[in-house]
């Protein structure tokens, strides 16, 4: 019996993980989400147990018994720093810093706002229900706490799945991660009155400021030493990943267990600081595995929780059918209370950041899901004896209540909703872009079957057969509505796109310094906020740094300031040099992107005037850097010889990492000897 009950969450862990894998094969090609056919799985199993249609099946039994009976700190523990961490670390900055006064609107004066209401609705049914008369207003508030709060788990989960904009998927992430932390400290306000904790501030505010403030300020310290630590074995992608995972888990504990902040608002100040300070320093090989391993730990961890969330509302939730009755109500109203709240800072939130629009506002109603969390939270409201044992019961079926519609309803229907709005709908002009790039395959896939048609050694082949491995011909969107305005906008999206890829291979080859690739990423930012309105030769970022700051005018101005501040400017003129050999780099690739566009002629005569537009604006930039390259190599030619000279050591090293990967894939070199000689290339480019 002890052998069974030590093998259970083993035996629990390899059932959920294949069944997992089997429900993601058989909803591939579904609308039904995936998390969500993980969730009817757990209630299946869980309600199988509970009639006992398991009892005996042994170690299956037992384990499904184990996760029924499960503490709640060990989702809160286990699960909750992984799930967090991936989704602050996956989330662009930049449109995290415009969508964040949105975010934090909904998930502080939101989550307040939605908290009393809802208390006030349920002191309402205890008035009106006998059974429900037992609730006072510190039990309304606890409740109106856990449930306020959208699930990051699910949230996040959910519009992976989607596919939604980036700007409007960042909205949601940002307010289900911040909300999160709003909703467990206000939680812990009202809970900490029956767990025995108690608060060193009179005020709830100050209490609150504290817990917010020192949770994001104890994220960024350890991301900090983090960084420190893993950029003194650069290039080890296994240490790499292993302070990762010890940073992230050291982070929620010590914040939530032993300094008493918040540590979901912890996580998210940790992973933020690791995707701002930490990837860019980190060696591009690592960074490429800690991705793979991220998004992975995060797969497993989403198809362990969402089955564990079913199977314990089906094996620990009493229905009878006033409560049923009640649940629906609380799920109705929690709906409204958000549609509301919502609406509310509507005005605000149209004007601010990206701004959203009615049809957002309605998704982000309707998208406000439940799940482990704030099941967790009524699982903790469970086991604590001080609250009066139908309170209990009460709170968590009706918290298991609105995680499983929220998840069976609201998460099932929301993709129809986005078709019903349009917020799924493409333009004919971007299609018809995304469609000359797609004719470009089927151009190329078609002419290597002209060329292998006429080797020898395959004049056997069944040419009919092989050809009907060709691409399927698309008909060509209709763009005779869309003006040349327009079509201009959608291809300057893409060539934006396309110099984002050119820097950060020129980065992650080694060919760049982070310096130089903050910089050029910043400048693009401005263009993708656009929306292609912005010309490609709108480089303020990029020609004010050639330009120079007051100070560096300066110090080149007189001769004495020049030997003063001599280590000041190496630096400058070098990262002036690195930055306008990338920007051309930049501005050749988008040359040779026109060229293609153009090459396979999509878009027929019609795009002539507007490719002849993207090239002057793109020939107007590559005159000016040039310029002033010439320009600082005639005034500083000893400072224009030693940046020169650093740029080609840090070519000619990242050309040999490159070279050493080719023979890695080429199976000449091992993996393990490949990555020696990658370390030992860093640690000679440090010094270059």
């Amino acid at each position: 019996m002890e052998t069974v009950a030590a093998l259970s969450p083993i035996a629990f862990v390899i059932v959920a993980l294949l069944a997992g894998a089997i429900i993601k094969f058989v909803l591939r090609k579904s609308s039904f989400p995936y998390t969500v056919g993980l969730f009817c799985f757990g209630l299946v199993v869980g309600a199988l147990n509970r009639c006992g249609l398991l009892d005996g099946a042994g170690l299956l039994h037992e384990s499904v018994q184990a996760v029924g009976n499960i503490n709640p700190d060990l989702i809160l523990y286990i699960f909750l720093p992984v799930l967090i961490f991936d989704a602050a670390y996956e989330i662009d900055l930049h449109t995290f810093r415009k969508t964040f006064v949105n975010a934090s609107l909904l998930a502080v004066p939101g989550v307040i706002g939605s908290m009393f209401m809802v208390a006030a609705m349920m002191m309402g049914i205890s008035w009106l229900v006998p059974e429900f008369s037992g609730w006072n207003w510190t039990f309304a508030l606890m409740f109106g706490a856990l449930i306020s709060a959208t699930d990051p788990v699910a949230v996040v989960a959910l519009l992976k799945e989607l596919n939604t904009s980036k700007r409007f998927s960042t909205l949601v992430d940002a307010e289900s991660l911040l909300n999160d932390g709003t909703g467990i400290v206000l939680f812990m306000l009202f809970f900490g009155t029956f767990a025995g904790s108690t608060s060193v501030f009179a005020s709830p505010v100050a209490e609150f400021l504290l817990v917010v403030a020192g949770g994001a300020a104890l994220g960024y310290l350890v991301a900090r030493l983090a960084i420190l630590f893993i950029t003194k074995v650069r290039g080890d992608a296994t240490v790499q990943n292993s302070i990762l995972i010890i940073s992230a888990y050291l982070t929620f504990l010590a914040a939530q267990e032993f300094l008493h902040l918040s540590g979901v608002i912890a996580l998210v100040a940790f992973g933020l600081a690791m995707t701002y300070h930490g990837k860019p320093v980190f060696s591009p090989r690592a960074n490429e595995f800690t991705e793979r391993f991220w998004e992975l730990a995060a797969y497993l961890a989403n198809t362990l929780v969402f089955i564990m969330v079913g199977i314990i509302i089906a094996s620990r939730v009493a229905i009878t059918p006033i409560s049923l009755l009640i649940t629906v109500g609380v799920y109705l109203g929690v709906n409204l209370i958000r549609t509301a709240v919502i609406f509310f800072f509507y005005p605000i939130m149209k004007r601010v950041g990206y701004g959203i629009d009615r049809r957002e506002a309605i998704i982000l109603s309707w998208g406000g899901l439940r799940g482990a969390l704030g099941l967790a939270l009524a699982l903790l409201v469970s086991y604590t004896v001080n609250i009066p044992e139908e309170i209990r019961d009460q709170i968590l079926l009706m918290t298991a209540g609105v995680v499983t519609l929220t998840l069976t309803v609201n998460a099932t229907t929301i993709r129809k909703l986005l078709e019903k709005l349009g917020l799924t709908s493409v333009s004919n002009a971007e299609s018809y872009v995304d469609y000359s790039v797609r004719s470009r395959v089927n151009e190329e896939s078609a002419a290597y079957l002209e060329k292998i048609g006429k080797r020898e050694s395959l004049a056997d082949a069944d040419w009919d057969q092989v050809r009907s491995y060709l691409p399927s011909p698309e008909k060509a969107p209709d763009i005779s509505g869309c003006s040349d305005e327009e079509l201009l906008h959608h291809i300057r999206m893409r060539l934006y796109g396309t110099e984002v890829q050119v820097i950060r291979q020129l980065h992650s080859e080694g060919y760049v310094t982070t310096s130089t690739y903050r910089l050029l990423i910043n400048s693009q930012e401005r263009h993708f906020d656009s929306n292609g309105t912005l010309p490609l030769s709108e480089r303020v970022l990029v020609f004010a740094r050639f330009e120079g700051s007051g100070f560096m005018k300066f110090i080149m101005k007189h001769e004495w300031t020049k030997k003063l501040f001599h280590k000041n400017i190496d630096r400058h003129v070098e990262s002036l040099f690195d930055l306008g050999s990338a920007f051309l780099a930049m501005q050749r690739d988008s040359i040779e992107e026109i060229q293609d566009f153009r090459k396979y002629d999509a878009f027929r005569n019609r795009a002539d005037a507007i490719f002849d537009q993207l090239l002057g604006e793109i020939n107007g930039n590559i005159s000016l850097t040039e310029k002033y390259l010439s320009d600082f190599a005639a005034a500083y030619p000893s400072l224009h010889r030693s940046a020169a000279t650093q740029k080609a050591a840090r070519m000619l090293l990242a050309n040999e990492k490159k070279y050493v990967r080719l023979l890695a894939e080429d199976g000449i070199l091992s993996e393990k000897d490949a990555a020696h000689i990658e370390n030992d290339i860093d640690s000679v480019q440090l010094k270059a």
